[in-house]
């Protein structure tokens, strides 16, 4: 088989935390582990020099001309390309131009795509993202939601889980003592509707009174999801913590009672592997690629998006049935082994290799053809 000994992987760094630039993060340091050399080019570095950032049509021309010279140097000598990739503006200034470079320089990719948008985004785009999605050796999905919007465009698409740090994200220590406390991991943006888990967590406070709510994340709505909480009377309940390390994350969890995930639009999120993996019992919306990542009544309890009453009643019954909540909590650790290294390495590596060994057949081919037209 092919080997793999340098790899580089095109995709955003923490800071900010997010889900995909956690995964490139982790992606990268367990490669390292297998012995593999990694390249990481970062898409999300600062504005050099800092006064261009304050310039937007300005800024977007300068990092793309940053970006591209970056992709043509450290992209030279490395066995394979792995493109971390998402729907929207992303994709046409960071996966296109990527998947570009590294066809000029006669790379293997694999293309890891994710978002809960691609449907949206291939139905307004798609002319222009298949003409470089034809450059791509492989497509790799986390989910089977995504694979199966690939194939509505006739795409073939290869599922290999996010990655799980299983030795940080863990049930071993967990602390919680029912008080109950509740959690929010997601980041304060519209699509993940924190305030319909402010508003279940009000109905949940109705039956516990000493009740308290943590919400993990940044972003645009605080201001909003803080004025929710004081019209609710519930602001001396609900602790906004912010942004925490990957290692504060765990710890929320692992004193958690229960987390609400309440997205309106979603993939395979890290939130609910990670929850599974510590056994916090989760409520979740039902929307994208949530119902093929956790089954209701088996490993999560699903609703509706927005539905506040069915969530509350969810909610409450895993908090009132130890029988239950137990049960799934046994379920959801079975459910992450395969989101384990070991076994997501087996399949992207066998990845790897197909992709290497299918780009240097192909360019034998085309050796062979150009020898014959001489």
């Amino acid at each position: 088989m092919a080997s793999v000994e340098h790899v580089a992987i095109v995709g955003p760094l923490p800071p900010p935390a997010g889900g995909m630039a956690n995964q490139t993060e982790q992606f990268a340091s367990f490669l390292e582990s297998e012995g593999v050399k990694v390249t990481v080019v970062q898409v999300n570095l600062p504005y050099e020099p800092r006064w261009v950032g304050k310039i937007p049509m300005f800024r977007a021309l300068v990092r793309l001309v940053q970006y591209q010279r970056a992709l043509k140097q450290k992209l030279a000598d490395v066995d394979l390309v792995h493109i971390m990739a998402n729907s929207g503006w992303s994709w046409h200034l960071f996966a296109a131009p990527a998947i570009k470079v590294a066809k000029q320089l006669n790379k293997p990719v694999v293309l890891n795509y994710r978002g809960g948008y691609a449907a949206d985004f291939f139905a307004k785009s798609w002319s222009q993202v298949k003409k470089t999605l034809d450059l791509v050796d492989d497509i790799v999905v986390p989910s089977s939601f995504l694979q199966g919007v690939f194939s509505d465009y006739g795409k073939t698409a290869k599922i290999i889980p996010n990655v799980l740090n299983e030795q940080r994200f863990n049930c071993l220590e967990r602390q919680s003592a029912m008080k109950p406390t509740v959690i929010v991991t997601r980041n304060l943006e519209a699509i993940y509707d924190v305030a319909t888990a402010i508003n279940v967590f009000a109905g949940i406070r109705q039956q516990f009174p000493n009740a308290e709510l943590k919400v993990a994340g940044t972003g645009p709505e605080l201001a909003n999801l803080q004025a929710l909480c004081q019209e609710l009377a519930l602001a001396p309940s609900v602790e906004f913590v912010g942004r925490l390390s990957p290692d504060e994350v765990a710890n929320l969890y692992k004193a958690a009672d229960l987390m609400l995930n309440t997205s309106v639009v979603d993939n395979s999120p890290n939130a609910l592997i990670e929850a599974l993996a510590c056994g916090t019992p989760i409520v979740s919306s039902n929307v994208g690629g949530i119902p093929q990542l956790v089954s209701d009544q088996y490993n999560a309890l699903l609703a509706a998006p927005k539905d506040i009453d069915k969530m509350t009643q969810l909610s409450l019954a895993l908090l009132t049935k130890p029988e239950q909540r137990q049960t799934l909590i046994a379920n959801g650790l079975t459910t992450i082994e395969k989101f384990y290294w070991r076994n997501v390495w087996r399949e992207l590596e066998a990845c790897y290799q197909q992709a290497i060994q299918g780009r240097s057949q192909q360019t034998e081919q085309q050796k062979k053809v150009g020898r014959a037209n001489v």
